[in-house]
């Protein structure tokens, strides 16, 4: 076999490889013409953040053009400038964010939560860092939902109210509660949660906890009793007093087992001893009947007593 006949190809064969050839040349062409006029390359645009410092948005931020990439689980993500408490489903998914997590978003905003930062987005549960530190120069926060106390006219009247001169405070009265200076106290038998967080130590959740403690046991008759809400900052204590107590009575002989164990200081078997005692022995008329009983050494028994009728 000669040279010539190895790479002989048969007449069937030719208009097959000259069409293959065709499609190469209109492959290189295409690439020529429409490729070669970026300055940078399609990596480049689609996966790095090209900022532009001199161009500068309404709203003051400096303009980022939008990155494309493709997530882990296949989605194609657009991360491109937006508000979180304005952003719409729609934009929210297309930032790779799961549809719980807009569906978290919805509900926060739902019940008044305002996004003031961007640290505030990165409380979203489910948000991991990688995904925060990409989103994060694009989270662009209106003024619109700012506090109104850093407004300067808010610093004026305050500074116009207490007769001092205008200046700035390391601790704004206008964004804190005020808080009580040591030697005045809250008297806790009347206080709401308001009052509660002038406390030193004690926020909208401590508010929140010894408002509901005092419910549970018909009101507080000293204030040690606070120090029976787990965790209770001791610190804070000496700013509490007790005046006029007035506390929700238990009639001993008419409720029933149920009703009495739903207080802190009604154990089940106490409320037991207590139905036995008054089916076997007649009505109640002190607790001190109950002393002989093993479930009411002298300590439950005086703890009680500001509680119960009969």
């Amino acid at each position: 076999m000669n040279l010539r006949e190895f790479f002989y190809i048969q007449k069937s064969d030719r208009g097959v490889f000259l069409f293959i050839l065709s499609l190469l040349v209109l492959a290189v062409a295409f690439f020529f013409f429409l490729g070669g006029g970026y300055n940078t390359t399609r990596l480049a645009v689609t996966d790095t953040i090209r900022v532009r410092h001199d161009s500068v948005q309404p709203n003051g931020y400096p303009y980022v053009a939008p990155r494309y990439y493709t997530a882990a689980d296949g989605h194609r993500v657009h991360l491109s400038a937006f508000d979180p408490n304005t952003a719409d489903s729609t934009q929210l998914l297309q930032l790779g964010l799961q549809p719980w997590q807009v569906r978290n978003i919805y509900k926060y905003r739902a019940h008044g939560g305002v996004y003031r930062s961007p640290s505030d987005f990165a409380r979203l549960y489910g948000l991991t860092q990688k995904q925060y530190r990409e989103m994060k120069p694009y989270i662009q926060i209106s003024d619109d939902y700012a506090p109104a106390a850093l407004l300067p006219e808010a610093h004026r009247t305050f500074a116009a109210s207490s007769h001092e001169p205008y200046k700035e405070y390391d601790r704004d009265t206008v964004k804190f509660p005020i808080k009580i200076r040591p030697g005045e106290h809250i008297n806790l038998a009347a206080a709401d949660t308001t009052m509660l967080k002038k406390i030193p130590g004690i926020g909208s959740g401590w508010a929140r906890a010894i408002v509901n403690y005092g419910r549970r046991l018909g009101g507080y008759t000293n204030v040690e009793q606070l120090l029976e809400i787990d965790g209770f900052p001791e610190e804070s204590l000496p700013y509490f007093s007790v005046v006029n107590p007035q506390t929700e009575k238990l009639n001993v002989n008419t409720l029933t087992v149920n009703q009495l164990r739903r207080h802190p200081y009604v154990s089940f078997y106490q409320a037991r001893q207590i139905c036995d005692y008054r089916r076997l022995k007649g009505p109640i008329k002190d607790l001190s009947q109950l002393a002989l009983l093993k479930e009411f050494p002298p300590e439950a028994i005086q703890r009680l007593r500001p509680y119960v009728t009969y």
